[in-house]
């Protein structure tokens, strides 16, 4: 059986040690889509989403020393969101001084959007965040389910055929591609339920 993953705050402990390689790998797992989606979804292109990723896990990195766990400060997903929303800015802020004489519109837009206080940069962290758990809770409970029983509740749940039309492709019945998929999806609950958990340590 492997090895349960770090608990957060055991994680946010770890990372300290710039060598543990281990934890950090399981923070980059976990934190790296995140910061990409975010990126992506204030404007930036994906080469420089890519970067924005590397240049927040410095700063991950520059202050992991004097990081400590403390729920009355906040959490640390609030501070990376602060951390991410804040480098953007200063990209599209950078962007636009270098385009101004170009006339390029477009940073200017995504410039305005990120500081716009109206725009609910904070909902969209949070829901880059839900689906990061979401994507590691499938990969957690994957192996825990007969391929066909899978298939039923991908192609049902994730691809949203109909149920008829995944159990021909299956040679399942409707009823049995239904059950499979509440049965797949009772799990997933759990399992985001127990990473939401482990999450509030942060």
């Amino acid at each position: 059986m492997a090895e349960a993953p770090l608990t957060r705050a055991t994680l946010l402990i770890r990372l300290k040690d710039i060598d543990d390689a281990e934890a950090w790998s399981e923070f980059v797992q976990l934190y790296g889509p995140v910061v990409y989606g975010f990126a992506r979804k204030r404007g930036l292109q994906d080469s420089d989403a890519a970067d924005m990723v590397q240049e927040v896990l410095r700063s991950v990195a520059r202050n992991a020393h004097r990081m400590e766990y403390d729920p009355k400060r906040g959490t640390f997903r609030g501070w990376l969101y602060t951390v991410t929303r804040n480098k953007i800015y200063n990209f599209l802020s950078a962007q636009k001084r270098q385009q101004r004489g170009a006339g390029d519109v477009s940073s200017q837009e995504r410039l305005e959007a990120v500081a716009d206080p109206k725009n609910d940069t904070e909902a969209v962290w949070e829901l880059e965040y839900q689906r990061r758990l979401s994507s590691k809770a499938m990969d957690r409970v994957k192996h825990e389910f007969q391929a066909a029983t899978w298939q039923a509740f991908w192609g049902t749940a994730v691809e949203g055929r109909a149920a008829s039309e995944v159990g021909e492709s299956l040679k399942m019945t409707s009823g049995a591609v239904y059950v499979a998929k509440s049965r797949v999806l009772a799990r997933l609950r759990d399992e985001v339920q127990k990473l939401m958990a482990e999450a509030e340590q942060w």
